[in-house]
């Protein structure tokens, strides 16, 4: 199981392969119908409106910027609703909807990504006559306890010393310094992705307050060994909070002293992953008594290489499960690179567009256009008709809505509407919220839905130095999460029988 504990000091800190393997010769959605003559009002199937209506909803939120959805009927694909249907948005984490998709086509449901310990001479007399490697298969979910572990399996293998080199690779994947380069360096959620991932590439920072004590660790929840590959110096500065160098066999970070006023933690991204991984685990390896050299990090693998211990990472659909739950951005780039490698796209930069044009293909959507798998980048854009039809047509057994959270469509302290179900990604950035999935209404209906809120002129004007907490930023989430539910809320009541 993941550790939760990442997670959640991140927050604090800010079924099988389908059978389509070609794009079809028509959509498999019916195609949209025309919208009302005023694009800002309501597309209905001739239904009277019951309960509040959306412009009114729309308009009591006040968010500014764009608001658009569209509300399907799953069997048909008949539309029931739509307000700018066609208005490509950001789509924040709900891309990570198409990548799941996206990755159970390419890599099958039963798909696992190993983590390998290989050497390259004879283990005599507990010691090893050649190079050990520890070679990252691109697991996203990879901990400090999974090394742990593999270090014991090694001990109990018989190793104590190694003659040659310790090496890590990470050739698995390929390498991008940070998933979106616009983000501040001391974001958690951007670190660096490469085929060795530990700990979602993230390092726990630890401080005594005023900074008297400062630590730098890979906890996990059995082992908390100390991090010699990234350092911290604490600095009397007014601004900015965290920087970064890269220090060739270290990474270097200096803290503004006045931000430690109290002890606490903090867990910042990785920038390099094999040097961090090989760091960890060189200590883990020390206290089972095997004596491993500096780390060397490996451009490739060597020819003849033999596996001494190794793990698999939990089947896919697992792994896509928890990072729909905890919204990974790395988890989602991982798996959306391993796709598009089986499509002969060998570089993050045309993993995304890959995933694009698999989609245009797949379900007939025509102006999306896709710069990452989490939907972390900002110039993502896909509108709510091309999300909707993207569901229905790349999930025809609606497969995805297994691996969705439930998500509550009553305001809190309110009860739920009995029979309602809502199965759902959430996406969230700074100005930008959006609610893709799955409802059934109380009378049985299944429906398919996407809500896009976004004003990315006020999202872009944000300075730097007020990008992890903007002000009005948490004010304006909750209204369009409010919003969301409202109009959840009211397709079940006028479109549930």
């Amino acid at each position: 199981m993941l550790d939760r504990r990442f997670f959640l000091a991140g927050l604090a800190a800010v079924a099988g392969r389908a059978a389509l393997a070609e794009a079809p010769a028509s959509s498999p959605v019916p195609p949209s119908r025309p919208m009302a003559p005023s694009p800002g009002r309501t597309a209905s199937s001739g239904l009277r409106p019951r309960g509040p209506d959306p412009e009114d909803l729309i308009a009591a939120a006040g968010l500014g910027g764009d608001v658009t959805y569209v509300l399907a009927d799953a069997a048909t694909g008949e539309r029931l609703e739509a307000r700018g249907p066609d208005r490509p948005m950001p789509p924040a984490s709900t891309l990570k909807a198409v990548t799941s998709l996206y990755a159970l086509e390419h890599l099958g449901a039963g798909f696992r990504f190993p983590t390998r310990i290989l050497r390259t001479g004879p283990l005599e007399g507990g010691t090893l006559g050649g190079d050990l490697i520890l070679a990252g298969g691109g697991d996203p979910t990879l901990t400090t306890d999974h090394l742990g572990d593999l270090a014991a399996a090694l001990r109990k293998a018989g190793l104590r010393r190694v003659s040659g080199r310790f090496r890590v690779w990470g050739g698995a994947l390929p390498f991008v310094r940070a998933i979106d380069p616009g983000q501040p360096d001391w974001f958690g959620y951007n670190p660096s992705v490469s085929g060795l991932i530990l700990n979602f590439n993230r390092v726990n920072f630890v401080w005594k307050r005023g900074g008297a004590e400062v630590a730098m660790n890979a906890e996990g929840e059995r082992f908390v060994p100390a991090v010699h590959a990234a350092r911290m110096r604490v600095v009397d500065r007014a601004g900015p909070l965290y920087t970064w160098e890269d220090g060739g066999v270290t990474e270097d970070w200096t803290v503004r002293a006045a931000a430690l006023a109290r002890d606490g933690s903090r867990w910042l991204p990785v920038r390099q992953p094999e040097r961090y991984a090989g760091d960890v685990f060189r200590t883990l390896a020390a206290t089972q008594g095997i004596d491993l050299p500096d780390v060397d990090v490996a451009s490739a693998l060597p020819a003849g290489a033999v596996t001494l211990v190794a793990r698999q990472s939990d089947e896919l659909p697992v792994i896509l499960r928890d990072m729909m739950k905890y919204s990974t951005n790395v988890t989602a780039e991982a798996v959306g690179m391993a796709a598009s490698l089986r499509r002969g796209v060998t570089s993050h930069a045309g993993s995304g567009p890959e995933m694009e044009r698999w989609a245009k293909g797949r379900a007939g959507l025509g102006t999306c256009r896709f710069v990452d798998h989490s939907g972390l980048g900002p110039a993502s854009r896909i509108s709510a008709d091309e999300m909707v039809r993207a569901l229905l047509g790349l999930d025809p057994r609606a497969r995805l809505r297994g691996l969705m959270k439930e998500v509550p469509a009553n305001e809190k302290g309110e009860a739920p509407m009995p029979g309602l179900k809502v199965e759902a990604k959430t996406g969230t950035l700074n100005f930008v919220s959006a609610l893709v999935g799955y409802m059934t209404a109380p009378g049985g209906r299944e429906m398919v839905f996407a809500i896009f809120s976004g004003d990315p002129a006020r999202r872009d004007a944000i300075p730097e130095a007020d990008r992890e907490q903007p002000p009005g930023a948490a004010a304006w989430t909750r209204r369009a999460r409010r919003l969301q539910r409202q109009l959840v809320t009211r397709w079940a009541v006028v479109h549930g029988g």
